[in-house]
Formats: structure tokens, sequence, C-alpha cells
């Protein structure tokens, strides 16, 4: 039995200082719940990933990360009518990239309520979503939609990360209601403090409501009490990567009961390790390398 299902859109990803005049750039695989699957299973806890691919290189690339780190990738669909997602990031000034994205017609945004496996889901602790699947298609938004339902009626724990990408909205008001919607439906919720105006009106309605605020820390409201942690020290290299991260650890914590400051501690870690890698998932750490009052 899988601890934690998640589901969403994986991409190749290409980074250059300028592509125009690069001849070496570097090649990676990303996507926030392909971060989340790997951190939670570098950690020892059993994931499942859902999504689909194309028939493509790029596509096996990411099936062979997410099978070579652990994670369950028997229900993933390989689509040959269509390309797995690719995004561009030149970076430009320190840390501040220009990103560009290949996803429209991909196989990832084909994504449908009838790709879902109910039994497999039903039979996980916690359902991970984020923000980033309902945004990419509308078979993508009933796919999450659909695994909501399924999690609910088995009594599975809804997790869900904001995670607001405004280029893949028509505007701010479509991702206004739709991540309302979908953020309704969580247990715990993910947020960073710049999107909690976006979903005010789901704030009320979820359990556990976590706040990321960068290098300010995190804060995790309970049943109405509060709860906060620091961030852990780090050099940023790319910040890329850090809300799948956290995401990966805090679940950790709660499937391990752990309290609420070390979950959001556990949180913070992993984020630190991401972000001062060049890869959203590579530099995350297993367990044996948790700081102490993390483990």
């Amino acid at each position: 039995m899988t601890e934690v299902f998640t589901l969403g859109e994986a991409l190749g990803v290409v980074s250059a200082d300028r592509l125009r005049h690069d001849t070496d750039v570097r090649l990676d695989v990303a996507g926030a719940e392909l971060t989340a699957a790997v951190g939670l299973a570098r950690l020892g806890h059993s994931v499942t990933w859902l999504g689909r691919v194309g028939a493509d290189e790029l596509g096996a690339r990411i099936v062979t990360v997410l099978r070579g780190e652990g994670v369950d990738v028997s229900h993933v669909q390989s689509d040959p009518g269509a390309h797995t997602g690719l995004a561009i990031r030149q970076r430009r000034i320190g840390r501040v990239g220009h990103v560009v994205h290949y996803r429209g017609g991909s196989a990832g945004s084909r994504l449908g309520p009838g790709d879902i496996p109910a039994r497999a889901l039903q039979a996980a602790k916690v359902l991970h979503l984020t923000g980033i699947t309902p945004a990419l298609s509308g078979t993508a938004w009933s796919a999450a939609h659909h695994a909501i339902k399924l999690a609910r009626e088995a009594g599975v724990t809804v997790s869900v990360d904001v995670n607001h990408r405004p280029q893949l909205w028509v505007d701010r008001q479509e991702a206004v209601e739709a991540l309302t919607e979908l953020a309704t439906g969580a247990d715990v919720l993910f947020t960073n403090q710049d999107e909690l105006q976006l979903i005010e009106p789901a704030i009320g309605t979820v359990r556990e409501l976590v706040v990321t605020r960068a290098g300010k820390g995190a804060s995790a409201t309970i049943n109405g009490m509060r709860y906060d942690a620091q961030a852990a020290p780090v050099t940023v290299v790319d910040p890329a990567g850090a809300g799948g991260a956290f995401a990966a650890g805090y679940l950790s914590g709660l499937l391990e009961e752990l309290h609420p400051t070390d979950r959001l501690r556990r949180g913070s870690a992993l984020a630190a390790f991401t972000i001062a890698s060049t890869s959203h998932w590579q530099g995350l750490p297993t367990r044996s390398e948790l700081p102490p009052l993390t483990f």
C-alpha cells in the first residue's frame, strides 16, 4: 500500500545562461509533484506518481528518474499522440530567470479522470495535488477534482499546494475561482504568503493551513492553533522547487505524527536542500542526511 498518491505533469527542463549563444546546456526533468514524490521517497515513504508522458525520450527520462528513486510509476500513461512538455530556463541577473514553456497540447495536459486508478488512490493515506494540474486543461482540471472526490469517499487525507502559476491561467479571476475551489477540498493546504489573498474564501474550510514565507520561515494553523518555525539557513543557488520539497518534508512529518513545529522544520530542511542545488530534486536529502532537529 502506498502512503502518498500524487498526480500532475512532469516536463523536461533545459537551462542555459543565454540559449542563443550557449553550446553547453543542462537538461533535467522537473515538476512540483515529481519533486514532492522524490522527496518523500528519499525519506523512506512509499509514493505513487501518476501522470501522462509522451512516448519520447523526455517521457522515458521522467519515468526512469522516478523509478530509480523508488517511486511507483506503474500507473503512468505513455501517450504516443502528444509530446512531453518542455521548459527553457535562461538565467539573466543573479537568480532571476526567464522561463518559456512549451506545454500546449503536451501529454501531461491530456491527463483525465479515466487515467486515475481508483483502487490505488483510495488505498493511500494521503493524496497530494497542486494548483498547476487544473490550470493545464479542462481534462486535467476534471482529473484533479475526480481524484479529490475519490479520496474523500475513502477517507484519504487531501493535501493541496496552491502553487499559482500566472502564465498558465487566462487571467487572475479564472485563477482565483479555480484555485479557491481546489483549496476548499483540502484537509492540508500549502500556500505562500502572496497566494493567501487568492484563496481567502477557502482558508476557513481547511483543517490545516500551512503558509511559507521564504526566508522568513513558515507557519501551520491547525484547529485554530498556530505553530511557527524559522527557515533553515542556506545559500540559495536556485529557488525553484522549494515548494514541492517543503510539502514533501511536511507531509513526511504528518505521516509520522510529528509535532506541527517539527513538521515545519522538516519541510524547511528539504526546501533548503533543494534551493542549494541547481536541480529541483537532485539535491533532496535522504533520511540520514537530515539535520538532527528534523530527523
